[in-house]
């Protein structure tokens, strides 16, 4: 129930006023972000470039993928084996952006946020981990994997 309340209070929600200058606007619409972020239009090989880069995204702490060139990937979060199957790009989208939007004890980390964070190191602070481009590369990507 409480879920249901989240994202209820959550569709159609914008991104925060004080992140406007570093981020581009986007609209959470129930469990997704239905439009590519700013002008942005994802390329899956560019995906699978941040996929399997150890950064800035990291992906393969967390999750197994299936590709060959991966000998040693994480297991902590789901496999993204068949994820563009089981997943819209919208609904893939909202989970790179910011997870806790739709489970608030998400252990993925916020990629696309810049307000709320807590122990950010000075480096990071006040940008997200991932730009609007990167954000749609991975989308892209991970649409692929049916």
């Amino acid at each position: 129930m409480r879920t249901l309340l989240l994202l209820a209070a959550l569709a159609a929600a914008p991104v925060p006023a004080a992140a406007a200058d570093v981020l581009a606007p986007y609209v959470v619409d129930g469990d997704a972000i239905r439009e590519p972020i700013g002008n942005a239009r994802g390329e899956p090989g560019r995906g699978r470039a941040l996929v399997l880069a150890r950064e800035p995204a990291n992906c393969l702490l967390c999750h197994a993928v299936p590709d060959r060139d991966i000998r040693f990937a994480g297991d902590v979060g789901p496999s993204l084996a068949r994820v563009g199957a089981r997943l819209t790009a919208a609904q893939l989208r909202l989970r790179i952006v910011n997870s806790t939007l739709r489970d608030r004890d998400s252990m993925m980390p916020a990629y696309y946020r810049v307000d709320g964070l807590h122990a950010v190191a000075p480096a990071w602070r006040g940008r997200p981990i991932l730009d609007a481009q990167q954000v749609e590369d991975l989308v892209a990507y991970l649409a692929t994997l049916r």
